[in-house]
């Protein structure tokens, strides 16, 4: 099935909460959701990423979306959890975690409710986005997690030259040691 085909099949969407707000991603790319338990820090890694874990054998990175989106980090509760997905962004399959308060539930959401998203009022980039989608009386963010959990974004991009690890470096800008 070609990824078009893929997306517009795709109705089914994990609601799931982040910093106070809700989110959805499409449940195809869901694998499973597990306990959030013991993680291993990685040296050198955007502060994003948390992590691995070992799931089965394979290493698997824990990235903090809270932390991407420029949001505090949420506290690890008894319904912390990490939702295992698999993404796709550049026609590799990877297999990444993202750390959630808690997941709510699986909704439905055809394709005409979901919105464009707004120019203004939230604090992700529009790209990561596939809009708004109409929950009832409210909006949840329908996240398109392959531009989201992209390798470039999750790629090493901290060091020296770098105070801020998730902002990439500027290539272009001036530095005072020079």
């Amino acid at each position: 099935m070609s990824e078009m085909e893929n997306e517009l099949e795709q109705t089914q969407y994990l609601t799931f909460q982040l910093a106070g707000g809700e989110y959805a991603i499409g449940i195809l790319q869901v694998k499973e959701i597990i306990a959030y338990g013991t993680l291993t820090k990685v040296p050198q890694t955007p502060r994003s990423i948390r992590g691995v874990i070992n799931l089965r054998g394979n290493v698997v990175p824990v990235v903090d979306l809270a932390l991407k989106f420029g949001l505090p980090p949420s506290p690890i509760t008894d319904r912390s959890c990490v939702i295992i997905v698999e993404t796709n962004p550049e026609g590799e399959k990877i297999v990444i975690g993202i750390v959630a308060d808690s997941v709510s539930q699986v909704i439905d959401l055809p394709a005409q409710d979901i919105l464009p998203a707004p120019a203004f009022g939230t604090h992700i980039r529009l790209d990561f986005l596939r809009g708004m989608g109409k929950a009832g009386q409210k909006f949840v963010l329908v996240l398109d997690i392959d531009k989201v959990l992209s390798a470039e974004d999750t790629a090493v991009t901290g060091g020296p030259d770098n105070p801020h690890p998730e902002a990439p470096l500027n290539k272009d800008a001036t530095h005072p040691d020079q």
